[in-house]
């Protein structure tokens, strides 16, 4: 009896694996910009004070403030796009962390996107104090001091909230966010301001856009199976 409830757990076991290369051999790809319209803004260097330490760190290349960057094709960086509705199922939370590091009294990087309960690593790489303060409306709030170099801090957030806060007391400059989403369908916009999201099944889906200045946007876009789809967003300063 043993042998055969061992066989029949892994016939289960290949044949969920089996189901799930099907589907993702016939999944959809959602692709696309977020541009920028409108005056580009100068971006601004931070302002470090009197904490010379801190601006030391950068030698000649003082960091900009990233709570706007508009990227040389005018795109935007550090936009999230994610699957707000549409998505069923139940997901698992990834085993690998994810980290935002404080470099230079910087988060880095200044957006993180992550799946309901999912570690994430704080770390300090500076030879300073720090502290990881999170401002959340959904999930519970935490403040943890950093005061040794190399220190890493794990937490997770078990509730879907877009555009936590987390700031360092510290430091005034300093500010990142992290998203925590309810399914893995989601990206954050880099330096050519271009998304991907991959291992969608066919359906209907309302996609949004969500920028810590530039506000919220909603589109809904349909895929079929091994579709790819191109959705842009434009975005312009109030």
């Amino acid at each position: 009896m043993k042998c055969i409830s061992r066989w029949f757990a892994c016939f289960l076991m290949i044949a969920a694996l089996v189901a799930t290369s099907v589907v993702y051999a016939h999944a959809a790809t959602v692709t696309g910009k977020v541009q920028f319209e409108g005056e580009v803004p100068v971006p601004a260097p931070i302002n470090f004070g009197a904490e010379k330490q801190c601006a030391m760190m950068h030698g000649d290349k003082m960091p900009v403030n990233e709570d706007l960057v508009v990227n040389a094709n005018n795109t935007v960086k550090w936009a999230l796009v994610y699957v707000k509705e549409g998505a069923t199922g139940t997901y698992t939370a990834p085993a690998e962390a994810a980290e935002m590091d404080q470099t230079g009294c910087v988060f880095i990087p200044h957006a993180l996107g992550v799946l309901a309960g999912q570690k994430i690593n704080f770390k300090n790489s500076d030879p300073v104090l720090h502290n990881v303060r999170s401002a959340c409306k959904i999930n519970k709030s935490f403040n943890i001091a950093q005061p040794i170099q190399g220190m890493t801090t794990a937490k997770a957030f078990a509730a879907p909230e877009i555009g936590i806060q987390m700031r360092c007391d510290v430091h005034f400059w300093m500010k990142g966010y992290v998203h925590v989403l309810a399914n893995p369908y989601f990206a954050i916009t880099g330096d050519d301001g271009s998304f991907t999201i991959k291992d969608l099944p066919a359906g209907t889906y309302t996609l949004e856009l969500w920028h810590e200045t530039l506000g919220t946007q909603m589109q809904q876009v349909t895929v079929a199976q091994e579709d790819t789809k191109e959705v842009n967003f434009t975005l312009k300063k109030a």
